[in-house]
């Protein structure tokens, strides 16, 4: 199985709170850094489930890009894309005692991906997925459209991951649901939140996968519907859950065995600190 995701390489910031932030003051807390961003996620977490996996993502010429793009190198993923003038991109992960997380994005050069920068060889996979941030901006969102085009020409099929209900809402939700229209995608990954801002039973592919945190998941088809409990875990930090989930859902299989997978793979990651396998 041969796997191919496009969109941001970042550099991962996560502070796990051991107590509430205090305005003014200092608190302790547990830090990681290293390779982060949705592509990069779901590509190391294929990686580490068996498959063969390619991250295409623009990154910058600074030291957090030579950081990322060796961490992802060690989890078994080929790295392509240019490498740009500029600053790679930093997401900051807020955890609380509860495992939940809030996030502040600065996506660098990543969005300044562009048609022209792609080569089709890079999309010879089985699967290809998109991040939905690569659909929110230009001129990445133009070489997201051509990516998923050059990749069905070799016989691959297409998923995304809607990505965040707020970026959605000041792009535009019907907007958006155009974008997914023109892409066709064959599965779509999208929290319950995502989902209702898209409209609820909209459904723009053939499988949709609706990520329920610590209730699990939903697998809905045009002809069937699969409510999934969560796999038991201690949880710590659920940055990158959803993408672990989407990396063992693409491995394919029946609907039940490739969410199980999913599941599983979520409930690996929400019990460490950090979105990587």
């Amino acid at each position: 199985m041969k796997i191919a995701t496009l969109g941001d390489l970042m550099l991962d910031v996560i502070v796990r709170l051991e107590e509430p932030l205090a305005r003014g003051d200092d608190v302790r807390a547990l830090t990681r850094t290293g390779a982060g961003g949705q592509a990069a996620n779901v590509a190391a977490w294929a990686a580490s489930l068996g498959a063969s996996a390619r991250c295409i993502a623009k990154r910058g010429d600074d030291a957090a890009g030579e950081l990322v793009a060796r961490e992802l190198a060690e989890h078994g993923v080929e790295l392509v894309g240019p490498v740009a003038a500029g600053p790679t991109g930093v997401v900051v992960s807020i955890v609380g005692a509860d495992g939940d997380r809030s996030m502040a994005s600065d996506r660098g050069v990543a969005p300044s991906l562009e048609p022209a920068e792609l080569d089709a060889a890079w999309l010879d996979c089985d699967v290809l997925h998109l991040s939905g941030y690569a659909l929110l901006r230009e001129p990445i969102s133009h070489a997201a459209l051509l990516a998923a085009r050059l990749a069905r020409e070799q016989g691959a099929r297409v998923s995304v991951d809607v990505a965040a209900w707020t970026e959605i809402r000041a792009f535009g939700p019907v907007q958006f649901r155009e974008l997914l229209d023109s892409i066709a995608p064959d599965v779509l990954f999208a929290t319950e939140a995502e989902w209702e801002m898209l409209g609820g039973a909209y459904l723009t592919a053939p499988t949709g996968v609706i990520k329920r945190g610590a209730r699990g998941a939903i697998v809905v088809t045009k002809d069937a519907r699969l409510d999934l409990a969560p796999v038991a875990a201690s949880v710590v930090d659920t940055t990158g859950a959803g993408d672990a989930l989407a990396a063992g859902f693409l491995l394919g299989g029946s609907l039940e065995e490739a969410a199980r997978r999913g599941l599983e793979a979520a409930a690996r990651c929400v019990a460490r600190v950090g979105s990587l396998p």
